[in-house]
């Protein structure tokens, strides 16, 4: 049985002048006011760039934390960060950073970069992209 999950966008008005909200599901997002001036222009505010980086952030560090339980191994804490690219002369994304810190016991270098590396693969968000991924990964200890 497959999983939905639903998420909605409303805009009014010229792509410049006008302005839009988003909402999800669950309500974390509800009416989110975002516009031209907060994708393009630095404002403060949401944008779609910036919701697909926290979507990918969250599914990178999930599918770390079953990699590194598929290796015998249990996280204490995951960090990630990502970095979406967005190139405004073509409106493509080129590229998503991802920066993950994370404290895991008995895991050693090689062990935690191949888990990295295989949930930055196969993380369900990571699939979506055609852009390329990167990504820096730091074991602490």
């Amino acid at each position: 049985m497959s999983i939905q999950k639903t998420a909605s966008a409303q805009w009014k008005g010229s792509v410049k002048k006008g302005k839009g909200s988003v909402s999800t599901e669950s309500g974390v997002l509800s009416s989110q006011p975002y516009g031209f001036n907060t994708r393009f222009e630095g404002q403060a505010g949401t944008n779609p760039e910036e919701l697909v980086g926290a979507a990918h952030a969250s599914c990178f560090s999930m599918a770390l934390s079953l990699m590194l339980g598929e290796a015998g191994l249990e996280p204490e804490q995951i960090d990630t960060q990502a970095t979406v690219t967005l190139e405004p002369d073509s409106l493509t994304i080129t590229k998503v950073h991802l920066v993950t810190t994370a404290k895991v016991p008995g895991a050693d270098q090689a062990a935690f970069e191949k888990a990295a590396q295989d949930a930055k693969d196969n993380c369900p968000i990571s699939k979506l992209f055609t852009a390329e991924i990167t990504l820096d990964a730091t074991l602490e200890s």
